[in-house]
């Protein structure tokens, strides 16, 4: 007999407490896999019905072309990051980086569930999704994107054209290289803005990598590796920010330590952006002191591809926009 989704997520939350992390087994011939933890998986060959629970799977996900079901939403956002929500148009959202809904994805019936470190996801929510499907923990947190997206591309069946992803991404890197010319020599900040709190991202995070693909320098209070989240900074401690040019990200209200941000959850985008800096950061005493400021070198981006975690998807945003600021004249 076959349970109605209620029925069956009834069942769930009443089971799957006392549940592990042994999967099901994959019924189409499916592969083996090694997860993030050094576990192994047993997954489809051809997953046709995937959930991506963190923001760099369904970036992941989506370059490669894959179906997804259900997702999760973007870091301080209501729905996907926003620089995804063209590619992402109804996809479900069944999770938030605090954690997935377990009675919504159950109803999804899907065939793979991936997730990684940037979420909350500790042994026991991983047992009970692996309840529900095939689960893997594809990356830990700080993780270098590009290994974490041929990690998913492995998982997902899509090797081949994981590479080619990489290899488009490498083109897209040397020909904004060679674009650069004397600005190459330039430093470069980023910063997420919170009301009442900025951050920097330091070096292990996606869009810093892309920077450094780049070849670009970052200011020495940025040139280390950080916690795997924004680092923040205190007003008094403004200079910390300040290099020949600055990609200027917000994600709406405040931030918090612990990388998220709280209050207007729209509040992305570019546009977001150049608001949040011309009436919070241009009103924080210093900020208009800044190199980067005075030389009007202050680059209003769209935060939930600048100052969260993303893959291809994003890194090919962040091209685009260092293209356009530095290489313009």
């Amino acid at each position: 007999m076959k349970l109605r989704p209620a029925a069956a997520a009834a069942l769930l939350l009443l089971g799957l407490a006392a549940c592990t992390n042994d999967a099901p087994a994959a019924t189409d011939g499916g592969r083996t896999v090694t997860d993030g933890r050094g576990q192994q998986v047993s997954v489809p060959a051809a997953p046709a019905r995937v959930v991506t629970l963190s923001e760099p799977t369904l970036d992941g996900a989506l370059a490669l072309g894959v179906t997804v079901v259900g997702t999760t939403s973007g870091r301080g956002q209501g729905a996907v990051s926003a620089y995804l929500a063209d590619r992402a148009a109804g996809i479900p959202i069944v999770a938030s980086v605090a954690g997935p809904n377990l009675e919504q994805i159950l109803t999804l019936q899907p065939d793979l569930i991936v997730t990684d470190g940037t979420v909350t996801a500790d042994d026991s929510v991983l047992g009970k999704l692996a309840a529900i499907a095939p689960t893997v923990y594809v990356s830990p947190t700080g993780a270098d994107w590009k290994a974490a997206f041929t990690t998913l591309g492995e998982v997902l069946g899509k090797q081949a054209e994981a590479q080619q992803v990489l290899a488009g991404y490498q083109s897209r890197v040397d020909e904004t290289k060679a674009e650069l010319g004397d600005r190459a020599d330039d430093t470069v900040s980023i910063v997420r803005w919170g009301l009442g709190q900025p951050s920097l991202l330091l070096r292990e995070l996606p869009p810093s990598k892309v920077l450094a693909d780049l070849g670009l320098r970052r200011p020495p209070a940025q040139d280390r590796d950080g916690p795997g989240h924004s680092s923040p900074v205190s007003r008094e401690n403004l200079d910390q920010l300040d290099a020949d040019w600055m990609f200027f990200g917000t994600l709406g209200g405040a931030t918090n330590p612990a990388g998220g941000n709280t209050g207007d959850a729209a509040a992305v985008g570019r546009a977001a952006s150049q608001t949040m800096l011309d009436d919070d950061a241009v009103a924080t005493p210093g900020f208009t002191a800044l190199t980067a400021y005075r030389n009007r070198q202050v680059v209003p981006v769209d935060g939930s591809a600048w100052t969260s975690s993303g893959g291809p998807l994003a890194a090919t945003v962040i091209l685009g926009d260092v293209a356009e600021a530095m290489t313009a004249s």
